[in-house]
């Protein structure tokens, strides 16, 4: 999935941002000064402690669906409204608007996760936009990675870009939790308790086998699991 990454950063035209967002996916960590963190590796990182790609390769899973529904959206705006987007932007924006997630979350020893030390005092959109702004990229790249959780978040949308990356962003936010949710309370239903889902897969292996055969489906595919 890195290789992925990496393959989607290399897509940006702009030799600068191109950089920038290869550097990043390479060694995601800030260089903020006096800054410690027991950071979670980009492969072993959620994307979210518990609504959304909530295990192990979330993150890598979340960035790259949400780069495939981003450049979808482009196509849209493109093609049937007659818009015209900066690409480089949306696709850079995307790849690095949860990059900080890493060193704001610690993995607890039953397999969920916490806020980290560093995550208690400074969340990720806050570490990446200053780390963005210490190596000088364009405003509008600042402005669509504040403005991607929308109205939830420090500034709204006011580009295009921004946009689409905020719609791309919680789209496949959405569809993940809305899988998570299903396959948990597939589980409480057909054995009385919820699993550990430790990656979308097993979700998806979940709500199948209760849409082919039931709960004993269900039950028989987690004595395999």
């Amino acid at each position: 999935m890195q290789k992925e990454l990496k393959q989607l950063a290399n897509q940006i035209k702009n030799p600068n941002l191109r950089k920038i967002a290869l550097d990043l996916l390479s060694n995601p960590r800030t260089s903020l000064k006096d800054i410690e963190s027991s950071e979670l590796s980009l492969d072993a990182s959620p994307a979210g402690k518990s609504q959304h790609h909530s295990y192990p390769k979330g993150l890598v899973e979340h960035t790259i669906s949400t780069s495939k529904i981003a450049m979808t959206l482009c196509d849209s705006v493109e093609k049937i409204y007659q818009g015209k987007i900066n690409r480089d932007l949306v696709l850079a924006g995307v790849l690095l608007h949860d990059i900080f997630k890493p060193l704001t979350y610690i993995m607890k020893e039953n397999g969920t996760y916490d806020i980290s030390p560093l995550g208690e005092k400074l969340d990720h959109l806050t570490l990446i936009l200053c780390e963005l702004y210490q190596r000088k990229v364009p405003i509008d790249l600042l402005h669509i990675v504040a403005a991607h959780h929308g109205r939830s978040g420090p500034i709204s949308p006011r580009t295009i870009e921004a946009l689409i990356v905020h719609v791309a962003d919680v789209a496949d936010a959405t569809l993940n939790g809305e899988i998570l949710y299903a396959a948990r309370s597939i589980t409480r239903e057909c054995v009385g308790e919820e699993v550990i889902l430790s990656s979308s897969k097993k979700a998806f292996d979940i709500i199948l086998a209760k849409q082919a055969k039931g709960c004993e489906g269900v039950r028989t595919l987690l004595k395999k699991m």
